[in-house]
């Protein structure tokens, strides 16, 4: 295809509300440098860190959960530390972590027989962090996404993905699968019984899948509206979201707890790991701060693992099971781009199962 110069996108101008998206058609169109591939974006997904990182959520200023300011913006945030990895963010900048779509243009270095291919883009960056340990770049973030028409990335971290898959389903795959796909990794979860909050979300719902395709008995934390969407995804047993998990489990009967909710009732959750279990949190929709009895921790001998930074063969296995077809996408609505304040506003309103999809505009604008 013939690349034009000026695209449609959404920017974020800075922290704060929905004013703060922009959606205009007279963006330039960005350029492959070495290493790099030019691509027309197809489908890209809405998650959580669109909004916290447009809120502010990240700033330690904030103690409140997610959706508390999801409108406005959280007035207390510090924008020094208010993304993800606590250094500021340039503005503006396009948002969006997932990304689906086609190579349309290579950079030096890169084979000309990339152009045309389907592809996805590893959402945390390691090329241009030099590959170091426990660094990297969010897609949409440190760097643009795809929120906008076309998008550059690096060679080695798009990956071409064979599959009958629509693109909006594949735009549900990158943050959200390997969110959860990492989660049970550094949790090294196998044929024991798993405990997933959030159960209904983007990230609690591949969580569900993936742990199943390990072999795992799968116990869901979600919504009652939404129990029978998350038992079809491979759940044994789901339970209401407020109910008493100590009244429902038992103490010390679950070997994993993979987290993605944290606030108040985090206690519940140490509490129902057996000793010697696991806990895992990329996650603190209902509030970031918990208290913790230390006792807990160290009488039952558990390990916490925080989970953001992605080793390679999470991403890599990630597209051997879609290929596979050993999980399946679950896309509860797509949208025009320029729709985005809508489809953000029906993710905060949290009545859905699976991901939202934004749909950039196909031809020239």
């Amino acid at each position: 295809m013939t690349v034009p110069n000026k695209m449609a996108a959404v920017q974020l101008t800075g922290h704060g509300g929905f004013d703060r998206l922009e959606y205009r058609t007279d963006i330039a169109v960005p350029q492959p440098q070495n290493g790099e591939v030019l691509i027309r974006v197809a489908a890209a997904a809405v998650n959580n860190t669109d909004i916290n990182t447009r809120t502010a959520w990240y700033s330690k200023q904030v103690s409140g959960g997610t959706n508390t300011a999801g409108n406005a913006g959280f007035e207390a945030a510090d924008a020094a530390d208010g993304s993800w990895s606590g250094s500021p963010l340039h503005f503006p900048r396009i948002q969006g972590a997932d990304v689906c779509g086609y190579i349309v243009a290579v950079g030096a270095g890169v084979d000309q027989g990339r152009i045309g291919a389907r592809v996805l883009v590893r959402n945390m960056l390691r090329s241009y962090t030099g590959y170091r340990p426990y660094e990297c770049w969010t897609i949409g973030s440190e760097c643009d996404g795809g929120f906008a028409q076309f998008v550059v990335a690096p060679s080695r971290e798009t990956y071409r993905v064979d599959c009958d898959w629509s693109d909006a389903e594949l735009a549900t795959i990158p943050c959200a699968f390997s969110t959860a796909e990492n989660m049970l990794h550094r949790a090294a979860v196998g044929a024991e019984k798993v405990l997933v909050t959030g159960a209904s979300g983007g990230v609690g719902s591949a969580a569900v899948q993936l742990a199943k395709r390990r072999g795992a008995t799968v116990i869901a934390i979600a919504a009652a509206a939404k129990a029978e969407e998350v038992r079809a995804l491979g759940a044994d047993r789901v339970i209401e979201r407020d109910a008493n998990l100590i009244a429902e489990l038992g103490e010390g009967s679950v070997d994993v707890v993979v987290d993605l909710v944290g606030g108040p009732g985090w206690p519940q959750l140490m509490a129902v790991l057996r000793r010697g279990g696991r806990y895992a949190v990329a996650g603190a929709i209902a509030g970031p701060l918990a208290e913790i009895d230390l006792r807990t921790l160290y009488l039952k001998d558990l390990s916490l693992f925080g989970c953001t930074f992605q080793e390679d063969e999470v991403f890599e296995n990630l597209i051997s099971y879609v290929e596979a077809g050993e999980v399946r996408a679950i896309v509860a609505g797509t949208y025009p781009l320029k729709d985005i304040v809508r489809a953000q506003q029906d993710f905060l309103a949290k009545k859905h199962t699976g991901k939202l999809v934004l749909i950039p505009p196909q031809e020239p604008v």
